[in-house]
């Protein structure tokens, strides 16, 4: 009897605990879940084709280069702390003082969202990097193969901001493993971007009001922004907001890939980019990490669907939270959608807006600023094809490698604005593009309020200039803007003076931040789509008409066969909807 009562007991409590975990579950994020089913045995199978889908594209980092990643971060963070010991020494402060003031690299963004445990690699460092508080046991989440490293360098009090563009530049500068250097001190967020070893790194700085700065340093404690300047807040947000994504999101593993999924197909379709309008990487995790929370259970390539299902259809501007905003008074700006009278997106009704503003750590950004009329709607109508694609993936029409086919920009469009960056030596060039590629959103801008434009489609890709028609003394790339004229008979429209207030603006901020040098120069020309071929190759061009009809093709044969399936199924069948099934599952718990 009592081994009886026993085994009831246990299993009372095995029920209680399964239902505390769906409690917890359901609640994850502003509102319960929309489903909180466990994943089916086709929905194993298609996650793992979404993974092998995924290998070709090169996304993957072997075990030999994320340690070859760590040992480069190892070199960084020793440089950092000799740094601020000899600017320490500086200050006249005694060796065995400046010895222990500490300094910190953390890393955040693509690389923070799930790097490796930096002691499972080399133990020695584990105070250098790994965040502590932080889940211990991720793999590598996101970091894609290629992309750069997002670095965060937190200083005690006695160093200050002009050392870090000073001094630590002029460290990185004299090291011999660091190129392609350049300081963008007026950014919004000031930046040191670099090469380093093969691997691009952008490095922010942050002036802690600490005499030390210990290797236990959270950076999640929202006191540790009091009195400080506005730029080291929102560099600090950059950690903040990464490491409350990975605490807001159910299953790491199943976030992972379909993030790294999502990211992918972002940029192959030319919509991953936050400097020319689009959404960057931070922007995209929340959008990914809201889906987690809406199906918690749910499978990476569930996930993959889902997040076209839901975002094909939410109410823009309606911002997508994860979390109710934190109400520290502090004395910073915060972005609040509902009484946003000082942004952007709040005057200019067009863009998405607050789709996905930095609402997971104090103080709430708009992480959409840049968002146009334009960029919205191309993003829309990629949301809506996702759908389609992945509907027909999941049916069993389609394998996964659809999803990231490119579609055919130069063919969709008749009129282009062609942007011509030069420059006589590399380093200009390099430098020139940073800032023109900061500002093309102005010419979006202007191009939109033309009457006669509808839609100005900014190519993310930059391009190089033909050899035939390039100069050897010149550095140039090439940037595209598809435009979409209005219907309008005997249309004739002069962009004259939309470029030309984009150039002017654009060489007059050159020279108020002292960049412009001999050689710089900027050019913006209107073409029609036949002359395409004085700027691009020919193999570019022939690949997309070829892609261009396969899909064309494809479609066709879909057609034919929706037509069968309703002459088969009757006027009067009851067929769902992607509004329905929306309608259905959402029903007003996504906000």
């Amino acid at each position: 009897m009592w081994q009886s009562q026993t085994v009831h007991n246990a299993q009372n409590n095995k029920e209680n605990n399964a239902q505390k975990n769906d409690d917890k579950l359901m609640t994850l994020g502003m509102t319960s879940a929309i489903s909180a089913a466990l994943p089916k045995p086709s929905d194993l199978i298609k996650t793992k084709e979404l993974e092998e889908s995924l290998k070709p594209f090169d996304v993957f980092e072997t075990e030999q280069e994320l340690n070859q990643l760590m040992l480069i971060l190892g070199k960084l963070y020793n440089l950092v702390r000799q740094w601020i010991k000899d600017v320490s020494l500086k200050h006249n402060m005694p060796e065995s003082v400046s010895e222990n003031v500490g300094g910190k690299v953390y890393t955040f963004g693509s690389y923070r969202l799930g790097n490796r445990p930096t002691y499972q690699i080399y133990p020695h460092l584990i105070m250098t990097f790994h965040y502590p508080g932080y889940i211990s046991n991720i793999a590598n989440l996101v970091h894609n193969k290629g992309a750069d490293i997002d670095a965060l360098c937190v200083a005690p009090c006695h160093i200050h901001r002009l050392d870090f563009f000073t001094s630590f530049y002029e460290v990185l500068k004299n090291h011999p493993e660091v190129t392609d250097l350049r300081a963008v001190e007026e950014a919004f967020v000031p930046v040191i971007k670099m090469n380093f070893d093969g691997i691009e790194i952008d490095m922010l700085f942050a002036r802690l009001l600490l005499k030390e700065i210990p290797d236990s340093m959270d950076l999640r404690d929202d006191l540790l922004l009091k009195n400080l300047d506005q730029k080291c807040v929102r560099s600090l947000n950059g950690c903040r907001v990464t490491d409350e994504i990975l605490r807001l999101v159910p299953n790491i593993e199943n976030f992972r890939l379909a993030l790294r999924a999502i990211k992918l197909w972002a940029k192959r379709h030319g919509i991953y980019s936050n400097a020319l309008g689009y959404l960057g990487g931070v922007s995209w995790a929340m959008l990914v990490a809201r889906t987690c929370q809406l199906y918690p259970n749910a499978t990476s390539a569930t996930l993959v669907h889902k997040f076209f299902l839901i975002f094909s259809n939410w109410q823009w501007p309606q911002p997508v939270l994860l979390k109710q905003p934190s109400n520290v008074n502090l004395g910073f700006a915060v972005w609040d959608p509902r009484v946003c009278t000082d942004y952007f997106p709040c005057k200019y009704p067009g863009p998405l807006s607050s789709n996905a503003y930095h609402n997971t750590a104090y103080p709430q950004q708009n992480s959409t600023f840049n968002v146009s009329q334009s960029t919205r709607h191309i993003m829309m109508e990629e949301f809506k094809l996702g759908l389609h694609t992945t509907d027909e993936i999941m049916a069993g029409k389609y394998l996964w490698d659809k999803l990231f086919e490119p579609p055919p920009f130069f063919l969709k469009y008749k009129h282009f604005i062609v942007l011509l960056v030069m420059a006589d030596s590399a380093d200009d060039h390099l430098e020139w593009c940073g800032l023109v590629e900061s500002k093309v959103r102005l010419l979006i801008g202007n191009l939109e309020r033309n009457q006669y434009i509808t839609l100005a489609h900014i190519n993310p890709e930059n391009f190089s200039m033909l050899e035939p028609q390039k100069d050897p003394s010149t550095n140039c790339s090439m940037w595209f803007i598809g435009l979409e004229f209005a219907k309008t008979e005997n249309l004739n429209v002069d962009l004259t003076r939309d470029i030309q207030m984009f150039t002017e603006t654009v060489n007059k901020h050159a020279m108020s931040i002292q960049m412009l040098k001999a050689g710089m120069r900027l050019e913006a020309r209107h073409v029609k789509r036949r002359q395409l071929s004085q700027y691009l190759s020919p193999s570019l061009l022939k690949r997309e008409r070829k892609s261009s009809i396969s899909n064309k093709t494809t479609n066709g044969l879909n057609e034919v066969k929706k037509r069968l399936s309703c002459e088969t199924t009757g006027p009067d069948a009851d067929i769902p909807t992607k509004k329905t099934r929306l309608s259905e599952e959402i029903s007003g718990n996504v906000n």
